[in-house]
């Protein structure tokens, strides 16, 4: 499980062409990319993400080839508590009113969001145990 996520938009583009298909090489990378990015630049955004520990490498020969360790869900839910602590104090009530009100939302958009949470409560007391008191998430 990931516990804190810190990696800028370079990162985060080279996380999602890797957990579209992985293994594979920064010269796959750099391909996958639609990022005028020099190969000298992949592989170094690669090695940071060795680093952090989200990514593995196995060497086959001459040619490294990467693979994800952190899952795509995982990453997403670590970058969003980041986001929730730091922008809005840890507060849920204050990152959904800021974007149920955002005025790029759309209606439909905003009826999404509205549905999800209330199916996602509904779904939370469908898992409660007997006794009433409902599961901690971790």
């Amino acid at each position: 499980m990931v516990d804190e996520l810190r990696l800028t938009d370079a990162e985060w583009a080279v996380m999602q062409a890797l957990w579209d298909g992985a293994p594979a090489t920064a010269r796959d990378l750099k391909e996958r990319i639609d990022a005028e990015w020099a190969y000298t630049t992949v592989k170094t955004l690669l090695q940071r993400l060795v680093d952090k520990g989200a990514v593995q490498v196995e060497l086959r020969g001459n040619t490294g080839w990467y693979t994800p360790i952190w899952q795509k869900a995982a990453a997403r839910r670590s970058a969003i508590r980041s986001l929730l602590d730091s922008a809005f104090e840890g507060s849920f009530g204050g990152l959904f009113q800021h974007l149920a009100r955002d005025e790029r939302l759309t209606e439909s958009q905003r009826a999404e969001l509205l549905a999800m949470l209330e199916a996602s409560g509904n779904d939370r007391s469908s898992r409660r145990p007997k006794g009433g008191r409902p599961r901690r998430e971790r």
